[in-house]
């Protein structure tokens, strides 16, 4: 049978915890305590710590409604250096001949 561990006792098992770079259950298994036990002090520890870090600093926002995206385009570029932009759907057969006609 285990002996009893008091209050004071739990608290520093914990910390010793805290800095052993081990993982609970390698921790309790070495020390010889029961792992729910460990969990359960440094749970508790955790709570009574005071937060790590800086405070949440929320600020104000405000909501916009999205701009219409542009339609995305096709550019096509002729042998002449000539560059013709087209809305993504247009009849290909005319790009075709708008282009033919720029190259004459």
């Amino acid at each position: 049978m285990a002996k009893q561990v008091e209050k004071p006792e739990w608290a520093r098992i914990a910390e010793a915890f805290e800095s052993s770079g081990q993982t609970q259950r390698e921790f309790a298994l070495a020390r010889g305590v029961r792992l729910s036990t460990l969990q359960s002090w440094v749970y508790r520890r955790r709570r009574a710590e005071p937060a790590r870090g800086e405070p949440v600093r929320l600020l104000p926002v405000q909501v916009a409604t999205a701009t219409a995206a542009a339609a995305p385009v096709v550019e096509v570029m002729a042998a002449s250096g000539a560059r013709v932009r087209f809305a993504v759907g247009t009849d290909v057969a005319y790009v075709a001949r708008l282009v033919a006609a720029l190259e004459k």
